[in-house]
């Protein structure tokens, strides 16, 4: 290796394996493939591994649910993930899997090395136990009402309305999400981490410059609050990997699956003689190590992490990177929208370079959310991609093959306007580096507008009547292609596939990163072939629609809930069944699901919303009969108040059916 060439180790968080990628999880994976490849293009030694995260209470019941063995279940979903990153130009120099010898090795050997070390403590502690099912429950797999603001449905650890944590023993009426029932207490030996061992080398580790400075004062927090003991184990029945000398306890997923970034490149070095585990992850290694995550798993990777290699005598992480989440069309993904979009969908529709660029178009280095606007990627797409940067070459390129049989200028036309080009070749390249993404790509594209200005101000395509100024056109075109060779270069981290078949075009070989600032001179270029083309509205819609779909088939595979208590019969004859006729139905503003009904129970008329929307047209509803509760309880919502309850049935969506009785049937007329 050469003074200058830098020895990296990067890795993206592992995914879990218990569901399909989909367009969020992308920015993490594409943000981190594009600086690898910048990179290497610069020549360093940089070695990008992943694996799939596969332990846990989630991926043992969804394998007893399908009647498979966990391993069948992973090594499946390990399979498809592989080619949608594959599909996607996500080049790891290895991907593997935390179920794996190599993680099992290493989880232990942390384990036993912090144990021995005085960092393990053992405690009886109080857990939520589903007696129907005989296990003890996580804390996701109880729901119940915050014990803070009584917000109903909320998971076992947190409140998704006011934000609150807590544990599952202090939610109020909690049910197990499995069985339906309310969890009994069982008390269980548990194995604690002590993290609080550490706080000083934590605290002089998150203000060292090794993360984002808000997550950095975001950490601060967790000091100012205390640092708690980490519970790292959990009991049998558990996937995973069981605890040295400790019969029926397991590993919890969050120690072991950090590891498998080390359990992955440990793999890789058993088939590679030029890397040495030691080298990258010893105590005194001079390797750069970076690890890409999401910020909402800042906490594991800035705290823990390095606590547990510093204990088990690791090095550390160079630094950090977390980014923000995805919004599309500036709201949350949601599959009723078609807009929770899967990796394999949006491949089966759009090329995946394009969006490699338009995430890249929205990078930086901190961790806001980026919007995915489908309207603006369609245009960002055409305009930079097919417009501006394509657009040099094809314009260029018939000219030189037909006219000078694909052989280039021995001169550029304009020295000076070249070397502005290669001179802006640091200041990308630290944008690139800094994780900048988005402002490498306004340098590039404002590059691309001058070459396009170029050719617009000589008019190659005028001058080609002229035989006299046959010559110039070749020193246009020759300015032309050297111009888009060197843009091509900038962004060939990004899209690789198309700067590929830019490479066999102008048959220059494989660029790097410093190649391009010599000019192509004197030599013959290829036949020109389309290297990108605009993306269609209609592709675009059809990926939203089919999201839609996949949502409706989902829906109809999915197990019917379970049967409610059972209720008397003293209880069922208190319900006022009625029917009623609808003498007007009415979109809601702002609504996505309701309507709004008038309906008339003889003599009497109500206001009801009803959650309809998808399955009927309003104007259609009105003068049909149906039924519905005329003794429930007035809800003041945020429309207004409803008056009462129509009944429908049907798998929701579009297929919702209301019930109407006999056509003999008068309104207000009870039911018994």
């Amino acid at each position: 290796m050469s003074e200058h060439e830098r020895n990296i180790l990067v890795t993206s968080a592992l995914p879990y394996a218990n569901g399909d990628l989909h367009l969020g999880h992308m920015v993490e994976y594409l943000q981190t493939d594009i600086w690898v490849r910048f990179q290497k293009m610069r020549g360093h030694r940089c070695i990008f591994v992943c694996a799939t995260d596969t332990h846990g209470t989630p991926i043992m019941l969804r394998a007893q649910k399908e009647g498979i063995a966990p391993e069948d279940l992973i090594a499946r979903v390990g399979e498809v993930m592989s080619k949608d990153f594959s599909d996607f130009l996500v080049d790891f120099d290895n991907f593997h899997s935390t179920h794996s010898q190599e993680n099992r090795e290493l989880v232990e050997t942390m384990y036993l090395r912090l144990r021995d070390a005085g960092h393990i403590r053992s405690e009886v502690i109080k857990q939520a136990f589903d007696e129907q099912e005989n296990m003890f429950l996580p804390d996701r797999f109880v729901r119940g009402e915050c014990p803070r603001c009584g917000a109903a449905d909320q998971y076992g650890d947190s409140c998704e309305s006011c934000g609150a944590t807590y544990s599952p023993g202090d939610l109020k009426n909690p049910v197990s999400v499995l069985s339906g029932t309310p969890p009994s207490e069982r008390e269980s030996e548990h194995f604690f981490f002590r993290l609080g061992d550490f706080e000083e080398m934590l605290r002089e580790w998150v203000s060292s410059g090794r993360l984002h400075e808000s997550v950095s004062r975001k950490l601060e927090e967790w000091f100012d609050a205390g640092l708690k003991d980490w519970d790292i184990s959990r009991d049998a029945p558990y996937f995973g990997f069981e605890i040295p000398d400790q019969p029926g306890k397991y590993f919890y997923v969050w120690l072991d699956a950090p590891v498998g970034y080390q359990a992955s490149f440990l793999n890789l070095c058993k088939r590679r003689d030029d890397l040495d585990f030691d080298e990258f992850w010893g105590r005194d290694s001079k390797a750069e190590l970076y690890h890409f995550i999401g910020k909402d798993i800042v906490y594991f990777h800035s705290l823990f992490w390095p606590a547990v290699l510093t204990g088990a005598n690791y090095r550390t992480p160079t630094a950090v990177f977390a980014h923000g989440f995805l919004t599309v069309n500036g709201q949350k993904m949601s599959k009723s929208r078609g807009t929770f979009i899967t990796a394999r969908t949006y491949l089966d529709h759009l090329d995946p370079e394009y969006l490699r660029y338009y995430y890249a178009s929205k990078l930086g280095a901190g961790i806001d959310d980026i919007d995915l606007n489908l309207e603006d990627f369609t245009a960002r797409v055409n305009s930079d991609l097919v417009g501006k940067l394509v657009n040099i070459a094809s314009r260029c390129a018939g000219f030189i093959s037909k006219r000078f049989d694909g052989q280039l200028s021995d001169e550029l036309m304009d020295p000076a306007l070249f070397a502005e080009f290669t001179q802006a070749s640091e200041g990308i390249a630290q944008a690139y580096e800094s994780r900048e993404f988005a402002r490498a790509m306004r340098e590039i594209m404002a590059l691309a507008d001058k070459a396009n200005q170029f050719i617009d101000t000589h008019k190659p395509w005028v001058m080609a009547k002229d035989p006299e100024q046959l010559h110039a056109v070749q020193a246009v075109c020759t300015q032309g292609l050297n111009m888009f060779r060197v843009l091509m270069g900038f962004l060939k981290p990004v899209l690789p596939g198309i700067a590929q078949r830019a490479e066999e075009f102008l048959a220059t070989g494989d660029m790097n990163w410093d190649s391009v600032s010599s000019p192509l001179l004197g030599t013959k270029i290829e036949t020109f072939k389309p290297l990108a083309v605009r993306v269609d509205p209609q592709s675009v819609n059809a990926m939203v629609d089919a999201s839609r779909e996949d949502l409706k088939t989902s829906e109809k595979t999915k197990p019917m809930d379970p049967i409610a208590d059972e209720i008397d019969i003293n209880t069922f004859a208190s319900v006022d069944l009625r029917v009623a006729r609808i003498v007007n139905a009415q979109q809601v503003e702002g609504a996505e699901k309701l309507l709004q009904l008038t309906l008339d129970i003889g003599g009497e008329t109500r206001n009801v919303f009803a959650g309809i929307k998808a399955a009927y047209d309003p104007e259609t509803l009105i003068g049909r009969l149906t039924v519905m509760v005329a003794n429930l309880k007035p809800r003041k919502m945020r429309f207004g108040l409803s008056e009462g309850m129509v009944l429908a049935a049907g798998p929701g969506g579009a297929d919702i059916f209301i019930l109407s009785p006999d056509e003999g049937a008068e309104p207000g007329m009870r039911i018994k």
